[in-house]
Parts: structure tokens; sequence; C-alpha cells
């Protein structure tokens, strides 16, 4: 499988990613910097890292989604390139339009980092499939700004089209719904705040996140 990491300033989990793919699936992985206006031949995943892109300035996402190399991301997804956002990259998602919804404050103000159970909503996705009949996860996550938030009928749309593809147990955020991962209509741009990145092998405290990454590669 071939993928690639973007890394805008202030990512800090590209290499996290980067090891992930490598560690899980034996991806071969390119580092893209974000003034790139192309992306790697023959990609069949691009992943948008956590982090604070630009410093998390005016908007969590919202200058990263601007970078030369997001014309190159709009163009592989629309030609059904896989793209997964992980907590910052979900947030750049949804500034780019990829991806419906905003991510807010959280609820209470405070930085939430723990170990976090979700529920698969979706598994017939191409980021859930190897989760096969296995209906919860547990990731960890790191987040200020992880409170998805979108208006009532485009919420009652994510869940009746099956775009929900993970949800909080708990909530810890105050997304709306408890959601914590979707997919867009065509279902291959995923947005998910929870890190499989940090969950992808047992020594991490559960190797989860590496189902995500093995999903993507079976339907390369």
């Amino acid at each position: 499988m071939k993928a690639a990491v973007l890394v805008f300033p202030g990512s800090n989990c590209d290499r996290d990613c980067k090891v992930a793919l490598e560690r899980s699936v034996g991806a071969q992985v390119s580092m893209v910097w974000h003034k790139e206006t192309e992306l790697p031949a023959g990609l069949d995943l691009i992943v948008l890292p956590g982090g604070f892109a630009y410093g998390d300035y005016l908007r969590c996402g919202a200058i990263a989604a601007l970078s030369p190399v997001m014309s190159a991301v709009r163009d592989a997804a629309s030609k059904g390139v896989a793209v997964a956002g992980i907590c910052n990259g979900f947030q750049v998602l949804c500034e780019a339009g990829l991806l419906p919804g905003a991510l807010l404050r959280n609820v209470g103000l405070k930085y939430v980092c723990k170990f976090i159970d979700l529920d698969v909503v979706n598994g017939q996705t191409r980021f859930t499939a190897a989760f096969g009949e296995t209906r919860t996860a547990r990731m960890t996550m790191g987040n200020g700004e992880g409170n998805f938030f979108a208006d009532e009928d485009t919420l009652d749309r994510l869940e009746g089209e099956g775009q929900v593809v993970f949800r909080y147990r708990e909530n810890p955020n105050g997304s709306a719904r408890s959601i914590a991962g979707i997919v867009n209509e065509a279902g291959n741009v995923l947005g998910l705040m929870p890190h499989p990145d940090r969950a992808f092998e047992s020594a991490l405290g559960s190797a989860d996140g590496a189902l995500l990454f093995k999903s993507v590669m079976a339907s390369a």
C-alpha cells in the first residue's frame, strides 16, 4: 500500500502516522510538505495528521485548508483515493469543505487527553471493514476543539446515509450525538477525532487503530 502523510507547520503526529502505517500494514509512506502542489502517484491513502497546523491561528484547520497541497488532496479525493483526517486533520477537512460540519471548543473549555472507547457504528466502510463483527474500539484522544457540530438536518442526513462511522461511548467533549468520526457521501474521506495512530499495537495500550489502516489496505 502506498500512502502519503501531509506535513503542515505545527503538525506533531505526522511521524506517528508514518510509523503506524509502516508497522501495521507495511505501507510505503511519503511525507508531503504543505507547500507541494502535487502528490505522489498511485496513492491508496492520504493522511492529514493531528497537531496544531499553523498554530491553530484564526480557527483550527482554517489556514491549513488553504495550503497549496490541499488542491491536490481535493483532486485525489474526487477520484476516489482514500483520505483520512485525524484530530487536527479532521478539522482541516471540515474547513476545506471535504466533510460537513465543524469542530468547536470542547464543552467545559478543557483539553481532553485520555483513552476513549468508541462504538463502530458503520462497519461496512473502507475504513472499518477489517473490524468484522467487532463493534467497539479503544483509541486515545487529545484535543481542545473536538466538539463536532452540524445543524440538525445535516446530522439527520449523516445518520440516515450511514456516514456516522464512530461514536463515543461516553461523550468527552460535547460532540453532537456523540459523533467521533464521519465519512463523506462517497465513503472515501474520513474525519476522526481519536487517534488510531496512537493505538496500533498492544504495547501502546490498544491495537484497535491498526484495523482502520488494515481496512484501507484491503480496499486498495
